[in-house]
């Protein structure tokens, strides 16, 4: 006679018991947390005119020439150039922001024009108004949130340039790096 095995009342709690213990162990190893989030909006970059660029009156010659200002506002003249009582100021550009915070500078000028004449212009930047007569500087810091960019530049005199009353434009962008 064959044997059967019963399944008696007495085994179902061992049975449900076995069920919760492989549920319970599959979420006895999970475990969570959380962390903050934050961000801070910092002040934007700004830029705004507060000086122009004057190379001041000159008269040409038969020979070409330059007219410098320096970013402290001297001036200097070579070749057939001889400079005129009219004083040369630099441009200056105050840059504000966040504090302590590094920027990228960068600084264009157009050819200075009266009617179909023109000269050509480079600029010369600084941040300290010193008496450099080349160069750019290509970034700030806002040490106190706020800095000066001093503009000068070189304007390329032909031999006998054509009197009149010349303009052109500096244009001066920042960025924060």
């Amino acid at each position: 006679m064959t044997k059967h095995a019963r399944f008696t009342s007495t085994h179902l709690p061992l049975a449900a018991l076995a069920v919760a213990v492989a549920v319970a162990a599959g979420s006895a190893h999970a475990a969570s947390t959380q962390a903050a989030t934050s961000s801070t909006v910092i002040t934007p970059i700004n830029i705004v005119q507060a000086a122009d660029l004057s190379f001041g009156n000159f008269a040409s010659g038969g020979a070409p020439g330059t007219v410098t200002v320096s970013p402290n506002n001297s001036r200097g003249v070579t070749g057939g150039v001889t400079g005129m009582a009219g004083g040369s100021t630099a441009a200056q550009f105050t840059v504000t922001g966040q504090g302590t915070s590094t920027y990228s500078i960068n600084v264009v000028g157009t050819a200075l024009t009266s009617g179909g004449n023109s000269m050509a212009f480079t600029p010369i930047t600084d941040l300290t108004a010193s008496a450099i007569t080349t160069g750019t500087v290509t970034a700030g810091a806002l040490t106190g949130g706020t800095q000066t960019i001093f503009v000068g530049g070189v304007l390329t005199v032909g031999a006998n340039q054509a009197p009149g009353s010349y303009s052109g434009t500096v244009t001066a962008t920042v960025d924060y790096n």
